[in-house]
């Protein structure tokens, strides 16, 4: 193998440092980028008094589902069973569910709907568990596809006066 095709292959393996791009560390993790989906999704309720969003995952990390506090359009829950114990598992309520409950906040603790809640789920056999952030907050800002090199520690605010400048600049040049 000549000295070229090796160090050509020593690269894509990775073994060459010189150049190397290494990939970010300040990534989201998957615990906060589906409770970033579920708070997200929240934002689409039209309820004055709670916004709840959900987002559903299954083994390989991947959405199937999200959603907010309401009824999904075209779901008669008139036609799902409502059953706690039947012959058969189909026709109780629980194989309709989900496994795993992840959730952000827990003000509603100790109000009876919430032990209800926790009553209902326990006999399901789907554990939860509160989210446990190791991020305060997660920024969307739109703008960033158009500038991505530019980091801002204001988030939207910071972008929006680049783009100012920007235009300023275009504008005067």
């Amino acid at each position: 193998m000549d000295h070229n095709a090796k160090n050509d292959t020593s690269q894509l393996n990775g073994t060459h440092s010189e150049g190397l791009t290494k990939k970010r560390q300040d990534y989201l993790e998957w615990p906060e980028y589906f409770m970033a989906v579920a708070f997200l999704s929240a934002q689409r309720s039209k309820d004055p008094s709670s916004q709840v969003g959900a987002c559903i995952v299954n083994q390989e990390n991947k959405i199937v589902g999200i959603g907010y506090n309401g009824m999904p359009n075209g779901c008669d829950d008139d036609l799902l069973p409502w059953s706690r114990s039947a012959d058969n598992k189909l026709d109780t309520k629980y194989p309709y569910g989900i496994k795993d409950v992840i959730y952000l906040s827990d003000k509603y603790h100790d109000t009876p709907e919430m032990t209800a809640s926790r009553r209902l789920l326990n006999l399901a056999g789907i554990t939860y568990k509160q989210f446990q952030p190791k991020q305060g907050r997660i920024v969307i800002d739109f703008n960033s596809i158009n500038h991505p090199g530019l980091k801002t520690s204001s988030g939207f605010e910071g972008s929006h006066h680049r783009l100012r400048n920007l235009e300023h600049d275009a504008k005067y040049s």
